[in-house]
């Protein structure tokens, strides 16, 4: 399996301290690998005669909504969280499933949100993805499912990589988005509308759920629905993790010991974590 950009930091730090290396050899490799990272994603969801991923990402949110004016369009995106925000605190009932449910399946906001920090113009978190490609590579999985897959750019990177792909998610008009990306790039999906479809059971080697716990109305109740998706032995790639922030009102968990404890029950077993970039967690399911 090649290796793993979080381990290979723990690794080269460890050699700091050993004075094996100094800082400045270490922040020369981070920004490498990082690089590396930041290639492999661009390559995936960069399209055709784009010069650059935020060119080409602008670019597809500007077709998708009619908006053919380049910066206005990008000034939509860094604006996005403010007016997510404000349109949260205005239109849902925080707990009320439907509530929320309503509210992703109509706003914009949300839309070019996603787009930005796929950018990674002001965040690389989205890396985390290429991360869970790796671990799907070494365990020669074949089928995966992104659970709240938003605009389905995870997905279009295993899909390059010759995945059997799924996305899931609560927002129709995200899945009609996503949609639309894969046709543009002649890629094959699946589309489950969770609000209308349940997921097949024992379906998947690998499930990613990035930074979706947070927004969920029961995210016991949904790390269940997960664990009957996957096959014996498959694999949980998440990040189940919030903190206070008044700028995202919709991460509506902050306590996920509940899910944990359930996921423990079950028999999803962690089994590798990121300490050093995004805070991920892998877990596996136990076969009987």
């Amino acid at each position: 399996m090649r290796e793993l950009l979080p381990d290979q930091l723990k690794a080269a730090w460890s050699d700091v301290e050993a004075g094996r290396i100094t800082a400045e050899e270490f922040e020369h490799r981070r920004v490498q690998w990082l690089g590396e990272y930041e290639h492999r994603w661009s390559a995936a969801l960069l399209l055709e005669g784009r010069p650059d991923l935020k060119t080409s990402l602008l670019a597809e949110i500007g077709d998708y909504l009619h908006c053919d004016d380049p910066s206005e369009v990008e000034r939509r995106c860094r604006g996005a969280v403010g007016t997510l925000a404000t349109e949260w605190n205005q239109q849902v009932a925080a707990g009320e499933r439907t509530s929320v449910e309503g509210y992703y399946d109509r706003s914009e906001s949300y839309l070019y949100d996603l787009m930005w920090w796929h950018s990674l113009v002001d965040d690389d978190g989205p890396l985390a993805y290429v991360t869970a490609l790796d671990f799907a590579t070494g365990r020669a999985c074949h089928d995966v499912l992104d659970f709240g897959a938003g605009v389905g750019a995870g997905g279009i990177l295993f899909a390059r990589s010759g995945f059997r792909v799924t996305l899931a998610d609560i927002s129709s008009m995200l899945l009609r988005f996503s949609r639309r990306r894969f046709e543009s790039r002649r890629l094959s999906a699946q589309f489950i509308d969770l609000k209308t479809a349940a997921l097949p059971s024992a379906s998947f080697d690998i499930v990613t759920a990035m930074d979706v716990f947070e927004h969920l109305a029961d995210p016991a109740d949904t790390a269940e629905r997960v664990w009957r998706a996957l096959k014996p032995g498959g694999l949980l790639f998440a990040r189940i993790h919030a903190e206070d922030d008044p700028d995202r009102p919709q991460h509506i968990v902050r306590d996920f010991e509940p899910t944990f404890e359930r996921m423990r029950a079950l028999g999803l077993v962690e089994t590798w974590r990121d300490g050093w970039l995004w805070g991920h967690q892998l877990f596996e399911k136990r076969r009987v």
